[in-house]
């Protein structure tokens, strides 16, 4: 329904034959451009992602249709994209995260105790400085 040039979220839904299965609705961006401008320029624009449905405790016609259906690809599909780098790439960058949160949780932490340490030590310098003019006016 949309017109124009860009990029456009597109709705997916698939529908099983088993009518116990609910539908599954995915979302796909299709993008009508390159965007990465260093890459060579191509006569077709490819924008991939990687979804797989797992089915949990199928019913027995789901079960069956999908383990006795041939398949539709003739080979395997090569992708663009090179999935298993991509995954690999992707926990590479959780894991740094990973790390760089647990490096500032631990350095916040040591300037939270610092700052408590600080305001222990001037709640007694009051004190001192208190029970000094207690003493003095007496």
């Amino acid at each position: 329904t949309e017109t124009g040039w860009g990029e456009f979220e597109i709705t997916i839904k698939i529908v099983f034959i088993d009518p116990n299965e609910r539908s599954v609705t995915l979302y796909h961006l299709l993008k009508l451009f390159q965007s990465d401008s260093s890459a060579m320029p191509k006569k077709t624009v490819v924008s991939e992602f990687y979804d797989e449905m797992i089915f949990q405790d199928p019913t027995a016609m789901m079960q069956q249709l999908l383990t006795t259906s041939r398949q539709l690809t003739l080979g395997a599909y090569k992708h663009e994209t090179e999935f298993g780098e991509l995954d690999q790439r992707t926990k590479e960058k959780m894991e740094a995260a990973k790390k760089r949160t647990s490096q500032e949780i631990t350095e916040l932490k040591d300037k939270l105790k610092a700052s408590r340490e600080n305001i222990n030590y001037l709640k007694m310098e009051i004190r001192k400085l208190e029970e000094d003019g207690d003493h003095k006016e007496h």
